[in-house]
């Protein structure tokens, strides 16, 4: 039987959660917490598969983008995947979601198998990689200058729309949303410029005493001159500026460049996710 998710259900959930940890072969975006305190405030909308009495699966929605985004589906048996992906499907069209959104680990064949047997498109691969920020001092290109600080929303856009070769999800953003995101004191924004003209960016979010480098990019006529390259070194100093000891970075599957400037610069990979979708106004 799989129904919503009840506070009784939250131990057999955190048993889900720990055989979940035990192998990288069966992760998926989950729950963080791992007591039952935090459990029970971070979850919002879950279903759990119960069986004689037992949390045998689950599957959670929570807002993202323009649809949701899976919290699972989790199983101990693989036969169970497909009615957690069905039920959560049905959850989604009852809320008139437009997309669903997955993201299995790389190594998660046995899930990946049941999303695209569900109906669901694999967009890209996603690599994580992590280093300490010492070690990326580079020159700066002979005419190219590093600025902090949000040049205005016309400028980003035509900086992102140039230099982002998948998703553009960001110029959907209004003026008003992109402002207030770099007005966050934990958001900082680089970006190259050749002589006056943008030429690349780097988005630094920063967490206690680690740095993301959320995006990097480059325009295309500019490629090549070691900017992505100035703009990570500036990153990694902006990071021990302001006392970060660890710094992460991420690339899709198609960015060949960049994942080879990664690991030509040590950094190591941490984990690979898989980013799959389904529309759902389409199927109804």
């Amino acid at each position: 039987m799989i129904r919503p998710l009840a506070r009784s259900d939250l131990p057999g959930l955190l048993r889900l959660l720990h055989h979940m940890d035990q192998s990288p072969e069966r992760g998926v975006l989950a729950p963080e917490a791992r007591d039952l305190e935090g459990l029970a405030e971070e979850l919002e909308d879950g279903l759990v598969l119960v069986r004689e009495g037992e949390v045998e699966g689950y599957v959670g929605l929570y807002p993202f983008w323009d649809g949701a985004a899976l919290e699972g589906p989790l199983a101990y048996r693989r036969e169970d995947l497909p009615s957690l992906l069905k039920a959560a499907e049905e959850r989604a069209q009852g809320l008139s979601l437009e997309r669903l959104y997955a993201f299995p680990r790389e190594e998660n064949q046995t899930l990946r198998k049941a999303l695209e047997e569900a109906g669901f498109g694999l967009l890209h691969l996603t690599y994580f990689f992590v280093k300490r920020p010492e070690g990326l001092g580079y020159p700066v290109p002979e005419g190219v200058r590093v600025e902090e600080g949000f040049p205005g929303a016309e400028i980003y856009r035509e900086l992102y729309r140039k230099s982002e070769e998948g998703w553009a999800l960001r110029l959907k953003w209004t003026d008003e949303e992109l402002e207030e995101h770099f007005q966050d004191p934990a958001v900082h924004l680089l970006v190259a410029y050749q002589g006056e003209n943008p030429v690349g960016m780097a988005e630094v979010e920063l967490e206690g005493r680690e740095a993301s480098v959320a995006y990097i990019g480059v325009v295309p006529e500019a490629r090549g001159r070691g900017i992505g390259r100035t703009l990570l070194s500036e990153a990694a100093r902006l990071a021990r500026r302001k006392g970060a000891d660890l710094l992460r970075v991420r690339a899709h599957h198609h960015e060949t460049g960049a994942l080879e400037l990664y690991r030509n610069l040590g950094f190591h990979l941490e984990e690979a996710v898989a980013t799959y979708a389904k529309e759902l106004r389409a199927s109804r």
